[in-house]
C-alpha cells in the first residue's frame, strides 16, 4: 500500500475529474504505515508473551517408543 500510494502521489501525472490522486496516494501511504506499526505492534507483544527467562529451567522429556510388529 505504501509503495502503491507513492507511486499515485509522486510518480502519475494523470487527471481525473472529481478524484485527486495525490490524496489517494497519500491516503494509501498513511494506511500502509499505519498497518505496518500496527503490525509491528502485535509482533513485539507476542513476542514479549511467549518469551522466556533467560534463567528458567528447561525440561526435556524422551519418549521411547517399541518397534512395530509385523
Amino acid at each position: 500500500m505504501i509503495a502503491v500510494g507513492a507511486i499515485l502521489r509522486y510518480a502519475t501525472d494523470i487527471n481525473i475529474e472529481g478524484v485527486s490522486l495525490d490524496t489517494v496516494g497519500l491516503i494509501l501511504m498513511i494506511a500502509g504505515a499505519a498497518g505496518l506499526l500496527i503490525g509491528l505492534w502485535q509482533f513485539a507483544a507476542l513476542r514479549r508473551s511467549r518469551g522466556r527467562p533467560a534463567d528458567a529451567p528447561v525440561e526435556e522429556r524422551r519418549e521411547v517408543r517399541e518397534p512395530p510388529r509385523y
